[in-house]
């Protein structure tokens, strides 16, 4: 806590700096997925904007954290439960990246040519006639 008037005025500019360093990425997020100088991987919003995006976003939330919240000053258990929460996000991310391998985009069961065809229950029960061609007298 603040006990006097120049440790307030400190955490005043401190939370000011940080508001400005917040607002500055938050536009460059935004152009990175929508100003073409800054469009890192192909034309328009890809996996790499994506990438970067969310970057971006985990040093705004580590901002926000250490310094809004004042876990800068906590101790090591912390820092270990926000490592392992980074650690296990960071494994969804590249299980999600990972997704590209799976058989289902693979071009043995399904060619990305051609437009799927769904089967719906009417089309997968043979008609009528040929009900009555196959019974047996």
């Amino acid at each position: 806590m603040a006990n006097s008037v120049e440790e307030i005025q400190k955490a005043k500019k401190t939370y000011l700096m940080v508001f400005a360093a917040l607002f500055a990425c938050t536009i460059l997020t935004y152009l990175v997925a929508e100003w073409e100088p800054l469009d890192m991987g192909g034309h328009g919003f890809d996996g790499v904007d994506a990438t970067i995006g969310l970057l971006i976003a985990l040093f705004k939330a580590s901002l926000v954290a250490l310094i809004f919240m004042h876990l800068n000053h906590e101790k090591k258990a912390v820092y270990w439960i926000f490592g392992g929460a980074f650690v296990g996000a960071a494994a969804l991310y590249l299980l999600t990246h990972l997704a590209v391998f799976d058989p289902i985009h693979d071009t043995y069961f399904y060619d990305g040519s051609k437009p799927r065809v769904i089967q719906t229950e009417e089309a997968a029960q043979p008609a009528a006639s040929d009900k009555a061609a196959t019974a047996t007298p």
